[in-house]
């Protein structure tokens, strides 16, 4: 399965199987964690938690025996680089058939900060519950999916332009980029809000974010950042997979801009248009 077919193939877990899982895949999940990378260079460390061991839940999650999380040092692009990282973790575990869905508040915070001996000047953005997913969905999960529309996602044109804020961009126009867009159009993000805004100017693709009130803690930490990650993630691995070769340079501000988002940062991919 390529990185393509798993994003395409993927949905949010809410209820597993209640079975749990043998050493040797949690091993094998672990250590592509530990393996990853992400575009900031930001190190992270990976756990993977027994639920009844530690007293970890979520309200929202049933039949799930593990959970997975990391934390990492609440440094600049922090939030973007869990979510990358994480989100490659999370795409990985869906081509072994694994389910798992992104948890920010949904959960008993102070257990799994324990857990992982969170300490301060570290965060711990999110957390997974990984597992075989259940033949059918309980009732919670089905009400929770059609509350967020989480089959849905917004117009393309209304999250990727060309140009300019003016000039909105249908797949047809894509070129060689429609793969990699379509796949940030596809990407999770809590409460479905997809804050994500792409502008491709030529061979430049650049990410912001579109703020929403609520999601910035009263540390600074962005969790709609981490959902930019998560997009971030989706474009870069498509791409290479497109064999478009991109390079990814961070934005130096963090601030609002004249349009009222947040500039994260450009990719570079080598003559799209002429894939």
């Amino acid at each position: 399965m390529t990185t393509s077919e798993a994003i395409r193939h993927r949905r949010s877990v809410r209820t597993f199987d209640d079975n749990t899982l043998n050493a040797e895949i949690l091993e094998q999940l672990l250590n592509f964690a530990r393996a990853q990378t992400n575009p900031y260079d930001i190190p992270i460390s990976w756990f993977l938690l027994d639920a009844a061991k530690h007293g970890l839940r979520s309200p929202v999650i049933t039949g799930e025996h593990t959970y997975m999380t990391g934390k990492l040092k609440k440094v600049p692009h922090g939030e973007e680089a869990f979510g990358y990282s994480f989100e490659a973790v999370l795409l990985y575990a869906e081509t072994l058939g694994l389910g798992s869905t992104w948890i920010a508040g949904t959960m008993n915070r102070g257990a799994f900060e324990r857990a992982v001996s969170l300490q301060e000047g570290e965060a711990m953005p999110c957390v997974s519950p990984i597992g075989f997913p259940a033949s059918k969905m309980s009732l919670r999960e089905t009400l929770m999916r059609k509350g967020v529309r989480a089959d849905s996602r917004m117009d393309f044109r209304a999250l990727f332009f060309r140009d300019d804020w003016n000039t909105p961009l249908s797949e047809q126009e894509a070129g060689a980029l429609r793969g990699p867009l379509e796949m940030v159009h596809l990407a999770p993000s809590a409460v479905n809000k997809q804050p994500w805004r792409v502008l491709v100017q030529g061979d430049k693709i650049v990410f912001f974010e579109k703020r929403s009130k609520g999601y910035v803690g009263a540390d600074g930490w962005d969790l709609q950042k981490v959902d930019l990650g998560i997009a971030l993630a989706h474009f870069d691995l498509a791409a290479r997979e497109a064999g478009l070769m991109p390079s990814f340079t961070p934005a130096e501000s963090r601030d609002l801009n004249e349009d009222g988002l947040v500039e994260i940062g450009t990719f570079v991919c080598i003559n799209p248009d002429r894939q």
